[in-house]
């Protein structure tokens, strides 16, 4: 039996298959069943220079990039004081030790099911829905990890939050997002040195999701952007103003009750 293409067998509900790695695996799709393709570890990048070479630029120019939005754009973040003392984000030194590559074990779940969607708990308490795209497995420093993946109801983007062990130590305490695309086959590269910091890490007024329960890893990710720090609230500080003595985004360390979340929300409070 030769293999068709997924997408053609999602629109008709049937049995399929998909090729991966030399092997057919069939596929029994169920209406308002999760069906999981098995998961197989994300490799580490490899050592072929060239291609580390090129990933890394790829991550130098969208750092670069960053930087000019935060610094110039209207819709930048930052306070208007921030912006005048800004002179770059902070982050780790690329490391391709952080890049992975690899098949996304995907569900597939009717429209019906009520697990199509995800809905994340906001930093201000509210509600973002996204949906349910899969899974992702990858091994570092010899231990096996593994994140869920969300995609935009309006972007075939992925987006990835995730808690890890350097957060509140070097990285914001609140969690981090990394965004990625579908590649073919239904792989994807998961790169930790383009995690960014949510929109309200720099100033409280922006809505950000949590990272869920699912998604905080139990190993220090050395890799990304670095906590951001504020001239705005070191002012307030200095001042003995007691809305910023609290640690900032304490209101993300919240229980989580649902798993969800959402792109990099530009959104604000109203």
């Amino acid at each position: 039996m030769s293999c068709v293409g997924i997408s053609y067998l999602l629109k008709y509900e049937k049995v399929g298959c998909l090729r991966t790695e030399g092997e057919i695996i069939f596929i029994l799709l169920i209406t308002g069943m999760l069906v999981l393709i098995q998961g197989i570890s994300g490799t580490a990048w490899g050592e072929d220079q060239k291609e580390i070479a090129a990933q890394e630029q790829q991550v130098l120019n969208w750092r670069k990039e960053r930087d000019v939005f935060f610094k110039s754009h209207q819709r930048s973040p930052l306070f208007p004081q921030d912006k005048k003392a800004f002179k770059g984000l902070r982050y780790y030194p690329f490391n391709p030790k952080y890049v992975f590559s690899g098949q996304i074990e995907r569900f597939i779940f009717h429209i019906n099911n009520p697990q199509y969607y995800a809905t994340f708990l906001t930093n201000k308490g509210t509600n973002k829905r996204y949906l349910r795209y899969g899974r992702f497995h990858f091994s570092l420093d010899g231990r096996k990890h593994a994140v869920e993946i969300y995609k935009s109801i309006l972007s075939d983007a992925l987006f990835i939050p995730f808690k890890e062990g350097t957060n509140e130590k070097e990285t914001y305490e609140g969690g981090r997002y990394i965004d990625a695309e579908i590649l073919s086959d239904y792989k994807m590269v998961l790169d930790f040195n383009m995690a960014y910091n949510p929109s309200c890490a720099y100033n409280e007024k922006f809505v950000c999701v949590l990272p869920p329960r699912e998604n905080m890893l139990d190993v220090e990710i050395r890799a990304g952007e670095k906590t951001f720090k504020s001239v705005v609230h070191q002012d307030l500080k200095s001042q003995g103003n007691p809305a910023v003595n609290r640690k900032p985004g304490a209101a993300l360390l919240s229980p989580i009750p649902n798993p969800a979340s959402q792109m990099i929300l530009s959104a604000t409070q109203s």
